[in-house]
């Protein structure tokens, strides 16, 4: 292969330079206008960042339209707005009129598909089973496939949760520092929304929720307990009970947010040292059936090998 001249090399980097310089600036080109955007929403306040696709009516329709027939089949006739299952759509978060459609859907979906794709699967690979055994796996699959998504909400409400949990000492802390600096509480609160959202955007939606009601009107201790309702979160209730007690009462809402962020920070910890505490217990059974296999195989190979070169001959000649 013949060699590069330093004047093929100054091209090719050169070149080089040019694609790396090309793709940045279409890039920066192309990300520019939803740059300033994002800048100009988060100047008048009305940033918004909620989960996966919300806050696009549009497609929020086109969905509820394309996945309704199949929602229906497993969505409960009448009376589920009422029920748990909303408010359990509530705490992750999922407040789209689209995202129960998704939900019942993938239920339909999945207790259809996961049965089908077994059959064709067997029926590809001329897999011969019997009756009542392929009966009991299509039951088994369609169980599966229908609660499947009840596993994947309650996952992203223990998600939510922790999230919101492990944040709100912070917030409480930005609480009390702008109501010492002479803030009110809702000027507070609003301040600590739009600083939490780099710890947590949960705790940063719902706060701007709270804020969002008390300039609708509501009563402050209503916007508080509806904020308790859509979390959830022991921790949360116990500050909206203390905000609400220390506006009945007049009491210092400064001293009330320190004592309350201290003790929600003891309790994170306690949380982080339980869960550490459940770390050996949780590596016990990896390292029983994973790692130790692995750490005798290699210890003990080489001596086995050994025995079985030198041992084994030596039997067969006595023998």
């Amino acid at each position: 292969m013949a060699q590069l001249t330093g004047t093929q090399w100054s091209l090719l980097g050169l070149v080089f330079l040019a694609v790396v310089g090309l793709i940045l600036g279409l890039g920066l080109w192309f990300g520019r206008r939803s740059g300033v955007q994002e800048r100009l929403n988060q100047m008048e306040g009305t940033a918004e960042k909620t989960l996966g696709l919300e806050g696009n009516v549009e497609w929020h329709a086109k969905v509820v339209k394309a996945v309704g027939p199949m929602a229906k089949l497993s969505a409960p006739k009448e009376g589920w707005e009422d029920s748990s299952l909303r408010l359990r759509f509530m705490h992750a978060g999922l407040r789209e009129r689209s995202w129960p459609a998704v939900f019942f859907a993938a239920k339909t979906v999945l207790a259809l598909g996961l049965p089908a794709l077994f059959l064709l699967g067997t029926g590809a690979a001329a897999v011969k089973m019997d009756t009542y055994p392929q009966v009991f796996m299509l039951l088994l699959l369609a169980t599966i496939g229908y609660y499947l998504p009840n596993g994947v909400l309650a996952r992203l409400v223990d998600w939510r949760k922790t999230e919101v949990q492990d944040a709100l000492p912070d917030a409480l802390d930005l609480m009390t520092v702008c109501v010492e600096a002479g803030l009110g509480l809702d000027a507070a609160m609003n301040r600590a929304a739009s600083e939490i959202g780099l710890r947590s955007m949960a705790l940063e939606e719902e706060l701007n929720l709270v804020a969002l009601e008390l300039r609708m009107g509501v009563k402050r201790e209503l916007a508080l307990r509806n904020l308790a309702l859509r979390t959830a979160v022991d921790d949360v209730a116990s500050f909206v009970a203390m905000i609400v007690q220390a506006d009945r009462f007049g009491t210092n809402v400064a001293e009330a947010l320190r004592i309350q962020g201290e003790t929600m920070r003891t309790h994170r910890r306690l949380r982080a040292e339980e869960r550490a505490a459940k770390i050996p217990l949780k590596l016990l059974f990896p390292l029983i059936f994973f790692i130790f296999p692995s750490l005798m195989l290699v210890l003990m190979g080489p001596a086995m090998i050994s025995i079985y070169r030198v041992l084994l001959p030596t039997m067969g000649g006595n023998g």
